[in-house]
């Protein structure tokens, strides 16, 4: 598509200096013609020739800006793509990280990666406009109900089936993005919610009546010349009303031509939803937002060329034969502005409601995206069991190449546990956690995953990974590791299931009281039924299997030492780990550890 794309702009380039070269062959055979007429003394041809070459002119102009706005336009659809293809490539991307929602204290995202350079957000994020960044990112922030994952799943499947008409959106909405907010759609809200002057009631039937008293009275003054006082008062009255309303029409007219500005360039975007046949039922749904009554009368698309058409009629008022007459005869500027106030009542929430359509829209197709650019990943289950379920089938992090990433299985089937993760440094303990709760953030917002097969149940993910302090804030890491607990303990008292990842707790105090203090807060969270990992480089924690049987699992990363040399194979196994690689790292560096020092 980036050929094609490239082939339309090199074709429209062609046009586009075509059309220029014939506005200039215009401007000097206009020149040359007016000449002559003037030479020769034929009057009427000097106007004729006049004439033409305007008329000839604005046409070659519109013709010309026609083609350059879909050189534009295909220049756009060019760098979509170019996109999705830097994406597969390096991860690269034209849109938005994210980085303005990273956020330390939050339950799982700064520990998983969501947001900022390289991160899931910026892997999926195909967002232009402010209302759909910010929507993916509340999707990414927190899990939805199960019916919510369905609708987003069915929409993002049938989206994924439209490639073309996907690439063709994004590219009309990639200006909202490189604009960086310059459209001011908040500029626009705060405009139709602004209150709406309401102005008396007998100026909206003066305006709508009083042409035909003036131009009746007009008539009736050709067989009864007394109606032309009243033809007079009538233009009287109306030029008073025009003069008392002149600043409020000017008001009206600069702000309402802004909107018209706004909404002309998402236009397209509104159009293209109105058009498309959809059948899954959340498209549907956004699709209503555009078009409440299924009439092409009451379509976002009508209404903005509505506003258009008032705007325009207003215009007239700056012609200095045409506008004097109409503001005589009819109040014309008083009219035009009661039809504005008119229009923004009527679609105040309306457009509002669009525009956030518009947002769901971008939102879906960043996950249709994923669909289609790692067709190898699934669409998980979400479960409603009456504990907790995660299992997976080939796993593997989303944020990690596919040529080094390595794949892993998972099972918890309605079970209420709490799993030991034991492992040397480096053998992928970390990696694992990060890999489950990442997938687990992917499915609760209705995206594929990165696993064969996924099923869980609904849940909320709680991370415990990178901690840390603050000198601004004089946090130690152990004080920052006690407030991270507090807030676990605090979500656990939420009434919600939650499903923790901890990795290495209490790792800013002594080994002695690193060993106590994580069996008491493992403890605790069994007392609670809490369910969840436990990753550590402590082999007495996976003792804690013997004490409670039923409720701790054990399971290990492996290395293997051959001549010197770590081996790892990132494969989870069961059972407690034995073999750990500090001394041979140390050893490396040169520094020797005696054993009877271990």
């Amino acid at each position: 598509m980036v050929e094609l794309a490239q082939k339309e702009i090199a074709r429209l380039d062609k046009r586009i200096n075509f059309y220029s070269f014939l506005r200039v062959l215009v401007l000097l055979a206009g020149i040359l013609l007016i000449w002559q007429s003037v030479k020769l003394e034929i009057i009427w041809t000097v106007y004729f020739s006049i004439f033409l070459g305007i008329l000839a002119f604005a046409y070659l102009v519109n013709k010309q800006s026609k083609f350059t706005a879909l050189k534009q336009f295909n220049q756009s659809l060019k760098k979509v793509n170019q996109n999705e293809l830097g994406s597969l490539k390096d991860r690269s991307t034209i849109y938005d990280d994210g980085t303005e929602w990273i956020d330390d204290n939050h339950n799982y995202t700064s520990d998983l990666d969501i947001f900022g350079k390289l991160s899931l957000y910026s892997l999926m994020n195909r967002c232009a406009t402010s209302f759909g960044k910010f929507e993916m990112a509340e999707w990414l922030k927190d899990s939805t109900t199960k019916f919510n994952v369905g609708l987003r799943q069915k929409a993002a499947i049938e989206l994924a089936a439209k490639k073309n008409w996907k690439m063709h959106f994004q590219a009309s909405l990639l200006f909202a993005h490189e604009e960086q907010g310059k459209s001011n759609i908040n500029g626009l809200f705060n405009y139709l919610e602004s209150s709406v002057d309401m102005h008396k009631s007998w100026i909206t039937y003066y305006v709508q009546f009083i042409p035909y008293v003036f131009y009746g009275a007009a008539a009736g003054a050709y067989f009864y010349p007394p109606f032309l006082l009243l033809m007079l008062l009538a233009g009287l009255m109306n030029i008073v009303l025009v003069l008392a309303y002149q600043g409020k029409v000017n008001q009206a007219e600069s702000m309402t031509g802004k909107a018209g500005q706004i909404l002309s360039k998402y236009s397209e975007a509104f159009s293209m939803i109105e058009d498309e046949k959809w059948e899954s039922p959340l498209c549907i749904t956004l699709s209503k937002t555009l078009n409440p009554s299924d009439s092409a009368q009451y379509s976002l698309s009508h209404q903005v060329r509505e506003l258009s058409e008032i705007l325009g009629k207003l215009e007239y008022r700056l012609n200095m034969f045409v506008g004097p007459i109409l503001d005589i005869s009819m109040a014309w500027e008083v009219k035009q502005y009661v039809q504005i106030q008119k229009w923004r009542l009527n679609n105040k929430e309306h457009i509002k409601n669009a525009f956030y359509s518009v947002g769901s829209f971008e939102c879906l197709l960043s996950i249709a995206g994923l669909h289609i650019n790692y067709p190898d990943w699934c669409f998980p289950v979400i479960q409603e069991d009456e504990h907790y379920t995660l299992t997976a089938q080939n796993i593997g992090h989303p944020l990690i190449q596919e040529n080094v990433r390595i794949l892993n299985d998972f099972h918890l089937q309605d079970e209420l546990k709490i799993d030991i993760i034991t492992g040397s440094n480096m053998a992928g303990k970390s990696t694992f956690l990060r890999t489950l709760g990442i997938n687990a953030v992917l499915a609760f917002c209705g995206a594929p995953v990165c696993a064969k097969e996924m099923r869980l149940t609904n849940m909320k993910i709680f991370t415990y990974m990178r901690i840390k302090d603050s000198l601004n804030e004089s946090i130690s890491t152990f004080k920052a590791e006690l407030n991270r607990l507090q807030l676990l303990l605090d979500v656990l008292n939420s009434g919600e299931k939650v499903y923790f990842l901890i990795d290495e707790m209490l790792r800013g105090t002594n080994s002695v009281d690193k060993y106590l203090g994580s069996k008491a807060i493992i403890e605790r969270l069994i007392e609670q039924k809490s369910v969840g990992i436990v990753a550590t480089h402590d082999l007495q924690i996976a003792n804690l299997e013997d004490e409670y049987p039923a409720y701790i699992r054990n399971f290990y990363f492996d290395i293997k030492v051959i001549d010197e040399e770590m081996m790892f194979d990132y494969k989870l196994k069961n059972g407690a780990c034995k073999t750990f690689n500090a001394s041979l790292l140390l050893r490396k560096l040169g520094i020797l550890v005696h054993k009877e020092e271990l």
